[in-house]
């Protein structure tokens, strides 16, 4: 079986503004740390340049909302100076969508901080966040929103699964190594960039004290549903063998303890490096979209809320299906991943109950040490 499979260079949620339109669950879990960032920046050390990171920020939609706030906010309590602000993503990311979205000429120019407030230069970086991005002691505040549950690379293809919370004991340890490994390599990185006194909030997919995760809060399990239907896919000859064992997804839901354990350990690079762990708690997200169909009292149809919750699934998810299938031509793959995704939606519409889309967040805020 293939080791240290690399993924980087194509790794990318889905572009052209497809993300971030139809992943409102993420932006309700960014809106809803806008209050902790706001407290972060106020008990930061003076400075004459703010500069802030957005780390796996995607095409910047989910994040833009607030964005706006926590830089209206500062400029309407006095804060003018000048705010240099940061997108990194992978190099498969679509920057086009997010400069587009930043100064107002895709999406909802109201929330296109840049034309809004003076002062305010947005850059990006094309690099994964694996590892240190910016120089020494230059940002002030780092924050990422879903994005650092991704391992740089994949240990191995998981034979009977897709996802490494469902997978058999040696390749989840084998998950919980790479993750491991990322998680120090990532705090490092923002050690090394991170001024005294600044602050590295981070909302990162996880596992809660009791077991819960994306996708699995008491309802039917998505990812259990990804790999059925991709299973049936194998099984029906469409898809190959190898196809089928190349969907695994480049993923470790890490729990509490496992983010926390290289803070509590005095001797761990992390915390040599002078990193503080100031809180930790976990939050679930109620899906929007299944909120939204149980709100209707029956106006919204099975098939009208399938149309909603598939896409949301799909805009971050189509990447692994769609390389797990390199070799055939592009419309074969769009056959392929069509067929995948409508047999969920089929099956959704069928009978909805327990289909949803929670999100599952271990929340950090992480100082560096004056």
């Amino acid at each position: 079986m293939a080791q240290g499979i690399n993924t980087q260079s194509v790794l990318a949620m889905r572009s052209a503004g497809y993300y971030s339109e139809r992943t409102a669950g993420a932006r309700d879990v960014i809106n809803n740390a806008s209050e902790m960032v706001l407290r972060a920046l106020e008990d930061m050390p003076a400075s004459q340049i703010l500069r802030i990171a957005d780390f796996g920020a995607a095409d910047g939609g989910t994040s833009r909302d607030m964005w706006m706030h926590i830089i209206g906010s500062r400029r309407a309590g006095g804060d003018h100076r000048q705010i240099e602000m940061l997108y990194t993503d992978l190099a498969s990311n679509d920057f086009s969508t997010l400069f587009r979205m930043m100064q107002g000429m895709q999406g909802d120019p109201k929330h296109a901080y840049q034309m809004h407030h003076d002062n305010v230069f947005v850059h990006a970086c094309g690099t994964g966040f694996h590892q240190q991005l910016m120089a020494n002691e230059s940002l002030h505040l780092g924050f990422s929103a879903t994005a650092m549950h991704y391992v740089s690379v994949k240990p191995l293809e998981i034979p009977h699964h897709v996802h490494a919370v469902a997978a058999d004991p040696v390749s989840h340890a084998a998950f919980a190594e790479q993750a491991a490994k990322d998680w120090q390599h990532i705090l490092l990185g923002r050690a090394a960039e991170l001024v005294a006194g600044g602050r590295f909030i981070c909302l990162n997919f996880g596992i809660d004290e009791q077991g819960r995760y994306l996708g699995n809060t008491g309802g039917k399990h998505m990812f259990d549903h990804f790999h059925k239907h991709w299973a049936a896919l194998r099984d029906a000859g469409t898809i190959t063998h190898t196809e089928y064992e190349r969907a695994t997804f480049a993923q470790y839901y890490r729990s509490i303890d496992e983010f926390c354990a290289p803070f509590h350990d005095p001797n761990s690079p992390v915390r040599q490096a002078g990193l503080t762990l100031k809180s930790c708690h976990s939050k679930v997200t109620a899906c929007p979209y299944h909120a939204a169909f149980l709100q209707s009292d029956g106006t919204m149809s099975a098939a009208d809320y399938a149309a909603t919750l598939i896409p949301t699934m799909r805009s971050w998810s189509e990447t692994v299906f769609r390389t797990a299938l390199d070799g055939r031509d592009g419309d074969a793959r769009d056959t392929i991943i069509d067929a995948f995704y409508d047999a969920y939606e089929a099956e959704v519409t069928a009978d909805p109950t327990g289909h949803a889309m929670d999100y599952v967040h271990i929340i950090l805020d992480i100082e560096k040490s004056a």
